[in-house]
Formats: C-alpha cells, structure tokens, sequence
C-alpha cells in the first residue's frame, strides 16, 4: 500500500531552483512535462541508483506500460523539482535520506517512524510506494577474524572492546550516528577515532584490513564488503537512520496497475541484491545497469 500525503509538504530549500541541465543528464529537460499516457523514470547520478532504475523500467515496460528513461540526473536539487513539475514521473529513493531533504528538523531513525514522517514532509503531488528491505547507508563494519574472536555481531557489542579503534569520514567524529551517538545510544565510550576521507573507500578499508582499525564505516552496499567478506555490525537500536530503497513517483502516473509491479519489485529487493549488483558492476566485467537490471527481474519471475 502507498505512503499517502496527509498534510502539505515543509517548504523547500531555494536550491531546490536549480535546473537539470546544470547536473549532467544525458537528456537535459527544460520543463517539458512528461507525456500524459508515459512514465519517465529518471535516476540520481551514481551507477546503484541507475541500476534500480533500469529495474522500475523495465518492470514496467514488461507489462505493457509505455516508458521512457531520463537517467543519470544528479542530486536532489535537480530531479525532486524535475518530480513535482512532471518532466520526470518516478525514481529510486532513499527513505532516511529523502526526509531529510525534505525536513532537516527531522529526527526518525527506524524504519516506521521515516514513513510516517514522511507522510507529512512530501510535496502535495508526490508520493513514495512500498519501501524494500534493501538499503544503502552508513554501516559499521569489522572482519570475520575481528568479529570471531570478540564475539562481536551487533553494535552495541562493541561496549565490550577495550581501545575500540574506528575509522571513518572526518564529520563521523561529531555528527548524531557517529562517536556521540555510539556513547548515547550504546554506551561505547573512549574510542580512538582515525578520520580517514574516502567514505569508506580503498584506504577506509585497508586500514581496517590492516588492523589499524577495529571498526570501519563503510556504505552498506559497497562491494569490498562482500569481496572482502567483512560482518556489517546489527543496529538494533536504529543508531543510524534507515534508507530504504523506495519509489518516489509523480501521483499523477500512481494508477494501481503501477503500484502493483513497483511493489512487487520492493517485495524483493535486498541489500545483499544491492551489493552482487553493484560488485558486478564496479568488479572486471563492468556489467552494465540495464543487463544487470534485466537479469535481476529475470531471476525473481518478475519478467
């Protein structure tokens, strides 16, 4: 069942002006509506969001529904404006992310309280469908020999780790999911922080593997960790704010029949999907986003 406005939506920021030419799409829109009897589906500008996109629209196409594709797009400042005026009718979403946007002021971590929050935050003629259980955040990360010998599964495990060593992007040391929210929110205290700037990247990892550092944040679908076979650590808590993968669609193209195949894709999409597409398609064989699309709907039944 789709996520209903119930209220209008919190004013947007004025960089919400920006135009989608000024982020790169391959097709830039100069406020051309979508056509009436087909969904344009557009993607943010990184190969995951693509990917799912390709998914959305070849679900869609599958069934008999007319589509076109304005992908690679960019941030938020460009495609939610893109979204409420019609040039583009759905794309992939992330829930944590996407209210944030939409209210700063906002506070939900855990799965329920983002949807309701975001029943109130969006846009009166905008509307997100089912969430997937796949999501793409921040996530703590140890190895298995790490994990094995602390007996470390979930985050809070780590209250046990005396000289807890962490590694992470620099703003990790102060914002609310980071070093003070493990103490708040676990009770982890005295942990030897090492600011490392590539958001979880090549060096985040090989100080990790390294043993420089205990425990690393790492986006939960960033294929080192499956490569690696890295333990990403439980959060219970919801010390870090859901991002589910969600449609985010123009009400305006929501017919039942819509709803109906999008929500059959977020019935199985998961994280561990998110990581093999995306390891697929950064490892040697570059597998591109609409292949891998095709064959991830093939392998589901759902084309």
């Amino acid at each position: 069942m789709s996520i209903h406005k119930k209220t209008a939506a919190v004013a947007v920021a004025a960089a919400l002006g920006l135009s989608l030419a000024a982020c790169g799409s391959s097709d830039p829109t100069s406020g051309k509506k979508s056509e009436s009897d087909t969904i344009t589906v557009g993607s943010a500008k990184f190969p995951e969001n693509e990917i799912i996109a390709e998914i959305y629209a070849q679900a869609l196409e599958a069934k008999g529904v007319k589509v076109k594709k304005k992908l690679n797009i960019g941030a938020r400042e460009a495609y939610i404006p893109a979204l409420k005026n019609g040039e583009i009718d759905l794309l992939p979403e992330y829930s944590g992310n996407l209210l944030s946007y939409l209210d700063p002021k906002a506070t939900a971590t855990s799965e329920a309280d983002i949807e309701e929050a975001l029943d109130d935050a969006l846009p009166d003629n905008l509307e997100v469908l089912d969430a997937a259980k796949a999501e793409d955040k921040d996530s703590l990360n140890v190895t298995p020999e790490f994990a094995a010998k602390n007996g470390v599964k979930t985050i809070g495990d780590l209250a046990k780790v005396d000289g807890l060593k962490l590694g992470a992007n620099s703003e990790f040391k102060t914002r609310p999911y980071g070093i003070p929210g493990l103490e708040k929110v676990y009770g982890i205290k005295d942990v030897k922080f090492t600011p490392i700037s590539d958001s979880g990247g090549p060096a985040t990892l090989k100080a990790l593997l390294d043993g420089k550092v205990d425990v690393a944040d790492i986006y939960s679908t960033t294929p080192s960790i499956l490569a690696n076979k890295l333990v990403t650590l439980e959060d219970p808590k919801n010390l870090i704010a859901a991002q589910q993968v969600i449609p985010l669609i123009n009400d305006d193209k929501a017919s039942d029949k819509v709803e109906k195949i999008l929500d059959s894709i977020s019935a199985q999409l998961t994280t561990a999907d998110l990581l093999d597409l995306n390891s697929k398609n950064q490892g040697a064989d570059k597998t591109a986003p609409a292949v891998l699309a095709k064959e991830w709907l093939t392998s589901k039944g759902l084309i």
